[in-house]
């Protein structure tokens, strides 16, 4: 039995993250060693990290010890690993030792010189080349795209770096019979995320071509026209547009996607894998996990849902104040990471103090009173006619949706009282 390629799918770790300041290191740590252990148990060929590896450009120290631990352990399973930089990383400061890392069989694709050079692998149905692509910021990267499909711009491309990617192997090509084309690498790069990551596929498909690869792996980063978006992605757009089409991306055998922390499928070949945990409570119905991808000698053959560990649920909560903290209907959620909405006619006093008894990893409270009608006229409006003990009061009926009482009145009066009193004595 011929034994296919499998490759594991993986993204957005975002390492040195919070979520609403609660510490995640152990989570993370505990997902890194899931991936280690499930390289390790299906025997994975390549692992595939699809960008923002971590969360800042300038990531703290447990953060990078962390990635660093993850990557020796998967080096020693005998994967290689395919590493792209995301919008949140530090493209300089991630592919930091590329060149020796390479010969290591560790892979950081963060240069965009380097996108069209790809990792070269080999399995019983012949060579699959796996190529990364960093992410993009269209302004930033136009002219560099430009060199893209240039060997000798790219000072990490040492043939001797990839034992896979010997020129000898590589069939020659063959006489043209026409006038060529206009190679990929220098025709114009148009301007937006689809123009930049457009002309990057044609260099892709174009270097592919040359060297008669018919499996064809691709990673990038960025939004793909049919994701679904969340609230702990950063924001991308550019000029208003921040999707590419996914018709980018026909004809490749497989395509891993980062960026979007939702895992989902676009197409067969076209897949998101997902943070590996939710980092907003826009996440709390995500299921997390990775993609263990098997390619066949046509091309994807199937890929299957690898589950990441659940650290800690997220739940989102909305009720009054005494059905929170008295109905057995809520004990169930005492262990999660809980984000609550208040509905109680009137904010209550110490209603996060009471909440956090009940539910210790409470990280969100919102008033959201049920029945109140905003006031849609402007801070001028608001404000027209009233002198500064009326504003007062309103500002602590708008802030508790219930009128000040006669001893806050009274509280406020004698505060303003005191403040003329003291710019009086001052003049």
């Amino acid at each position: 039995m011929v034994r296919a390629m499998l490759m594991l799918h993986t993204s957005d770790w975002h390492l040195g993250r919070s979520l609403h300041r609660a510490d995640l290191r152990a989570a993370q740590a505990a997902f890194l060693d899931h991936l280690v252990a499930t390289v390790r148990t299906e025997k994975i060929d390549v692992v595939l990290v699809a960008g923002d590896v971590y969360d800042r450009a300038v990531p703290p120290v447990h953060a990078v010890e962390l990635c660093e631990d993850a990557l020796l352990r998967l080096h020693a399973t005998g994967a290689r690993i395919v590493l792209i930089s995301g919008n949140h990383d530090s493209a300089r400061r991630l592919g930091f030792g590329a060149g020796l890392l390479e010969k290591t069989g560790v892979h950081l694709r963060t240069q965009v010189a380097a996108l069209a050079r790809p990792v070269l692998l080999e399995d019983a149905h012949g060579p699959v080349a796996v190529y990364g692509v960093p992410y993009l910021e269209p302004d930033a990267v136009r002219d560099e795209l430009l060199s893209a499909s240039d060997p000798a711009s790219d000072p990490a491309s040492d043939p001797a770096s990839d034992p896979a990617s010997d020129p000898a192997s590589e069939p020659a090509s063959e006489p043209a019979s026409e006038p060529a084309s206009e190679p990929a690498s220098a025709q114009p790069v148009p301007r937006g995320h689809a123009g930049v990551l457009g002309h990057a596929v044609r260099c892709i498909q174009a270097d592919a071509e040359a060297r008669g690869v018919r499996r064809r792996v691709v990673m990038a980063h960025g939004w793909v026209s049919g994701g679904a978006v969340s609230d702990s992605e950063r924001d991308i757009t550019v000029g208003g547009v921040g999707q590419v089409p996914a018709e980018l991306f026909a004809g490749f055998s497989y395509v891993a996607l980062g960026h979007l922390h939702g895992q989902q499928t676009l197409a067969r070949h076209l897949r998101y894998s997902g943070s590996p945990l939710p980092y907003s409570f826009s996440e709390a119905a995500h299921h997390k996990g990775s993609w263990l991808v098997e390619l066949d000698a046509q091309g994807t053959k199937r890929a299957e849902r690898v589950p990441a560990p659940v650290y800690r649920r997220l739940s989102v909560l909305r009720g009054r104040l005494p059905d929170l903290l008295g109905s057995a209907a809520y004990a169930r959620y005492a262990g999660d990471f809980v984000s609550v909405a208040l509905t109680d006619a009137a904010r209550p006093e110490g209603a996060m103090d009471a909440l956090r008894a009940r539910f210790p990893h409470i990280l969100v409270l919102t008033f959201e009173p049920e029945g109140a009608v905003p006031d849609r006229r402007g801070y001028r409006a608001i404000l027209a006619g009233r002198d500064d003990l009326a504003i007062a009061a309103e500002f602590v009926r708008h802030v508790r949706n219930a009128p000040a009482t006669g001893g806050e009145q009274h509280l406020l009066a004698r505060a303003f009282e005191a403040v003329r009193a003291h710019e009086q004595a001052e003049d």
